[in-house]
């Protein structure tokens, strides 16, 4: 029988970056066999959206490997962080329960070798929050915002902020909040020009626009 799925080797030479795995729709056994592909040629693949109960499989079978489960983030060979250079993206949440999504985009920029940081908590329900962090907002040169409920702090930064904005809504919030279309339609209608925004709880899709437009910079 046919391989079930194909690994894209050659996304490297057209894009500048290796293919990655979305786990969230995949059995077990045939993530266990596409690893087993990467591992066979000594590369590291990344896993998005990956289950907690896949994970623990995953985990059992290749000791090495690293899984955040706020995220679902599985990294087959855990990275070694490096402390140089001052991050190029900052990734700012709302609130506490926008982590998972914020440290997707973190890890898929370290797993990418781009250095940023993440600032959570500073949504605009206690907008003195972010006003305290504006100075270090402004030493990025992009900046990921991750918002749910309503979706305002895009917009609110955006008018406060000169840099390229990605604007990533999230499954958060009561009611009419309807899992993140809210926040979608929120960010798409925003009246702070140039505004990015990407799907609900993309935060690999921002993190991979991010680090088009940093690799666009460095060529520079």
């Amino acid at each position: 029988m046919d391989k079930s799925f194909i690994i894209d080797e050659d996304r490297k030479r057209r894009l500048g970056f290796d293919e990655v795995i979305y786990g969230a729709s995949k059995s077990v056994t045939l993530l266990l066999d596409i690893l087993k592909e990467y591992t066979d040629k000594k590369e590291n693949v990344l896993v998005t959206k990956l289950q907690e109960d896949k994970a623990k499989v995953l985990l059992e079978t290749y000791k090495a490997s690293f899984y955040d489960a706020e995220s679902g983030i599985f990294i087959l060979t855990e990275l070694e962080t490096s402390a140089e250079g001052s991050p190029k993206v900052g990734i700012v949440s709302a609130g506490s329960s926008d982590i998972g999504v914020a440290n997707e985009a973190f890890y898929t920029l370290e797993y990418m070798g781009v250095k940023s940081r993440v600032i959570h908590d500073v949504g605009v329900a206690g907008l003195h929050r972010l006003l305290d962090k504006i100075e270090v907002l402004k030493t990025f040169d992009i900046l990921i915002i991750v918002a749910g409920f309503e979706g305002a702090l895009p917009t609110v930064v955006g008018g406060l902020l000169p840099q390229p904005i990605i604007a990533v809504p999230t499954s958060v919030g009561y009611g009419t909040a309807k899992g993140g279309e809210t926040a979608l339609h929120a960010m798409l209608s925003s009246c702070a020009n140039g505004i990015t925004v990407v799907n609900i709880d993309n935060g690999y899709g921002a993190a991979m626009s991010a680090f088009r437009m940093v690799k666009l910079l460095e060529r520079k």
